[in-house]
């Protein structure tokens, strides 16, 4: 249920910057998410189809775009993309490693109508 505060968040940001840039209407709203960011594309979409109606981003299309996740192990330095799961260093079997990308989360760009 967090989507629904994080589509409103997406919401008042793309219409802040839309008025500074004298928009009269939002087309196009691009998210870049990451692999482990607990966000799920179509409740963010079901929830933009309700808080944007009557807004200057009503009918906007969301882009989403992921990142994959990269993980760097403590023990031998390698960085590698996990597959799916975590999963320990393929280089050296150590299960210590550090999350370098993968739990982003940003309203990239808009592209608007003025």
């Amino acid at each position: 249920m967090h989507e629904l505060a994080v589509t409103e968040s997406i919401l008042k940001i793309a219409e802040k910057h839309a008025v500074q840039a004298g928009a009269i209407k939002v087309t196009d709203i691009n998210i870049v998410i990451g692999q482990l960011a607990s966000i799920v594309n179509d409740s963010v979409q079901f929830y933009w189809d309700i808080v944007s109606k009557d807004s200057i981003c009503e009918n906007a299309r969301l882009h989403f775009k992921r990142i994959p996740a990269k993980v760097v192990c403590l023990d031998c330095s390698h960085e590698y993309a996990l597959p799916g799961e975590l999963e320990p260093c393929p280089n050296c079997a150590s299960m210590r490693i550090k999350i370098a990308s993968g739990e982003e989360f940003w309203l990239d760009s808009i592209e608007i109508e003025r």
